[in-house]
């Protein structure tokens, strides 16, 4: 699978005269890839709205909702591997097609007859079978700039990406529940999962077979060693993947409280409306993160704005109106968009050699895992104690994303591997390195 510019020019990197990203994506790759990530964001709010209202128990939607999380969990790093070992094209083909199908049946048999374990297990399915396409998303264009852009255009590029690819997925994680309330509250519940199914099978698809997925590594022809999956395991890694689990966890609390809390109001098809108000804030400050200052260390920007997200939260027990739920969601916005741009840097520059898929995944899995447990156990406080016990749930995600940006400080003083000078990926990357890079 030898990249077609390289084919055509025979060029090396030096050689080669286009310098901007878009000449090896073309004009239609980011479009493709917004729309083609956006039923990953619907199918757990999905899953839930669908179940509540054809079962009529939200424990069992809860119950349902995490078997999609626990599905991309068990599998979602799994399809990451393969697309490193196989390529892309065929790992998403296989999961987008099946996924697809899947959602669309999951409509149908949650209102039919069929039992509840063998709901269960349709939902376990639509999440082991979720394209990862996010992550796959910032693994070729981080292999793009890496390997084919002129050394002085690396630097911009890559912030420049990893903050639209972080804003895109936060706002995807905003306009995907929203269009599920929408259309379930319009038309029928089961049409955003029927809406994500043919999403998923066309927008995937089209992401698939994008001449992006063939892009071969030039380290990759059978040539460059493949780091151990042990390496994976490395505690500064770790504390990136719990990271990201907490803003997983958080999107999850955080709409399902806002649920309870309009339900109360008498208003819980607005939740949707309301939860948006976060990201407006969110994607603006994700894409203005491109023109930090590199002396705002990656590790000194997580521990920043984390800390934003769980000095709003905490307000959240004690919203007495809808006006103060709107202006403490704008103040965590300000700090959610930045806390995924500055994880997914660090795990980028983290990822061990020939392995970048595979951390890519895991960090998107972490995201949907954590919504869909945030979702479950904060609908079962909120049905059980009422919407203020549940508003106080997202501090407590918030709590952990803190934590782990603490755990990341120490590990990264006490030597993380990790990228290049500025944190684009290596294949044997160094802990001068990434000090030099700001993450330590």
């Amino acid at each position: 699978m030898n990249n077609t510019h390289e084919s055509q020019s025979g060029a090396e990197p030096s050689e080669v005269s286009p310098t901007s990203l878009i000449h090896y994506t073309g004009t239609f790759y980011f479009p493709i890839a917004f729309v083609a990530r956006l039923p990953f964001a619907m199918m757990v709010v999905g899953v839930l709205t669908a179940v509540v209202s054809a079962r009529g128990s939200l424990s069992f939607a809860g119950l349902s909702s995490a078997m999609v999380g626990l599905g991309t969990a068990v599998v979602g790093p799994l399809l990451g591997a393969s697309a490193d070992r196989f390529g892309q094209r065929v790992v998403l083909l296989l999961a987008g097609v099946t996924n697809g199908l899947l959602l669309v049946g999951f409509a149908w048999a949650v209102n039919s007859t069929m039992s509840n374990a063998a709901i269960l297990a349709i939902a376990f399915v639509i999440g082991t079978t979720a394209p990862q396409v996010g992550p796959m998303s910032r693994t070729r264009l981080v292999r793009i700039i890496s390997e084919r852009l002129a050394p002085a255009r690396k630097v911009r590029s890559f912030n420049s990406t990893m903050a639209y690819e972080s804003a895109a997925d936060e706002t995807v994680f905003i306009v995907g529940p929203f269009l599920v309330g929408l259309l379930a509250s319009m038309v029928a519940p089961w049409l955003p999962l029927v809406a994500a199914g043919v999403l998923t099978i066309m927008f995937v698809t089209a992401f698939a077979l994008h001449p992006t997925s063939t892009m071969q590594s030039r380290e990759d022809d059978g040539k460059a060693e493949v780091a151990p999956l042990r390496s994976l395991a490395h505690p500064g890694l770790v504390s990136v993947v719990v990271g990201i689990l907490g803003v997983g966890l958080f999107f999850g609390a955080t709409l399902t409280s806002l649920t309870a809390f309009m339900n109360d109001q008498g208003t819980p098809e607005r939740a949707g409306l309301v939860y948006g108000v976060m990201g407006v804030g969110s994607a603006g400050l994700a894409l203005a993160v491109a023109l930090f200052p590199t002396r705002f260390t990656l590790r000194a920007r997580w521990l920043v704005f984390s800390s934003l997200i769980l000095a709003g939260t905490m307000t959240l027990p004690f919203a007495g109106s809808v006006t103060h739920l709107v202006m403490a969601l704008a103040i965590i916005g300000v700090g959610v968009g930045p806390t995924l741009v500055t994880q997914y840097s660090i795990g980028s520059a983290l990822s061990p050699a020939g392995r970048s898929t595979t951390v890519m995944t895991i960090l998107g899995s972490a995201v949907i895992v954590g919504q869909s447990l945030g979702s479950a156990i904060t609908g079962a406080i909120g049905e059980r104690f009422g919407s203020t016990a549940a508003l106080a749930l997202p501090s407590g995600a918030a709590s952990l994303v803190v934590l782990a940006g603490v755990s990341y400080w120490f590990f990264a003083d006490r030597g993380v591997h990790g990228g290049d000078e500025r944190g684009l990926p290596t294949s044997t990357p160094t802990d001068s390195a990434l000090e030099m890079s700001g993450a330590r």
